[in-house]
């Protein structure tokens, strides 16, 4: 690599560190040649998402937001190489035929985040969820090796498993700015609401709700884990962080566990977490 590619790759690398911990982890564990593009996905990923924290209006976000689509559309503005991440990215597209296609609609899905919509229904949640964690778990499958069937099953059941222990771990941070990720449709049927989860306290009815999509994600995480002895051996390690959901499952599925409560795991269970999986059978 050039100096400046040298550059570009670690500053991504850093950027996925110190804000996706889980994912930066899970790369330590996949071959040394593949984590360079991995990591670029994963800090696309990053940009994309924090560009929420970044704005206080939703159309200076839709505006970041069209920079990153018109990249990818080879319509960028301005020198696009003078960002690490856009050139990290174009680089592992053009060196493992990612779609940008894909990742196009990952943007589109993430204008969602700009608003304060209550999520309407499980059905609108699962179709983000698919064009968000599905996806990455997809595309890093196919870094990792060839584009197949199976690899896109088990990322489609996994990333909705992935991303109900996500909307679940953001509650806490969601519900202090009023934004709704539960399901409107799961909270009514449980007899609650947007109103009572923006008080930001644990009542028997939320609880509910939690637990029925607890046990729908757990669903989920279980078709995955029987699809993936059908996924390609070199592709397996781009579902490590699926070790993590289901320890996240687990905690969040305990009676006493607060929602509403901030809860970080520490780096070194993650990293003990991942150690574990890779040595086992289902992702080796």
């Amino acid at each position: 690599m050039s100096e400046v590619s040298d550059q570009n790759a670690a500053f991504t690398a850093d950027l996925v560190r110190s804000h996706d911990f889980a994912r930066y982890a899970s790369t330590l564990f996949v071959p040394a040649d593949k984590r360079r593009a991995l990591l670029a996905l994963y800090a696309f990923k990053v940009e994309i998402v924090r560009v929420r924290e970044q704005v206080s209006q939703p159309l200076p976000g839709e505006i970041r937001l069209q920079w990153w689509t018109d990249m990818l559309a080879g319509a960028g503005h301005g020198d696009v190489s003078s960002n690490p991440v856009a050139a990290e990215l174009l680089w592992a597209i053009g060196q493992h035929q990612l779609p940008a296609d894909r990742l196009a609609k990952l943007i589109d899905t993430h204008i969602f985040d700009l608003y304060h919509d209550p999520m309407p229904d499980l059905t609108v949640l699962e179709s983000h969820f698919a064009d968000t964690s599905s996806t990455l778990l997809s595309l890093a499958a196919r870094i990792l090796g060839a584009p197949s069937e199976a690899a896109d099953q088990v990322a489609d059941h996994g990333g909705l498993a992935q991303g109900v222990a996500q909307v679940i771990a953001l509650l806490p941070y969601d519900s202090a700015r009023g934004q709704l990720f539960l399901p409107l449709d799961i909270l009514t049927l449980h007899g609650s609401s947007a109103a009572e989860v923006f008080l930001g306290k644990p009542t028997p009815a939320i609880r509910a709700a939690l637990d029925q999509l607890i046990e729908g994600a757990r669903a989920q995480l279980a078709t995955a884990q029987s699809l993936l002895p059908q996924v390609p051996a070199e592709a397996r390690r781009a579902f490590l962080p699926l070790a993590l959901v289901a320890r996240d499952l687990d905690r969040m599925a305990m009676a006493d566990t607060d929602p509403f409560a901030v809860y970080v795991p520490s780096r070194l269970r993650i990293l003990w977490t991942l150690w574990r999986a890779s040595r086992s059978k289902m992702f080796s």
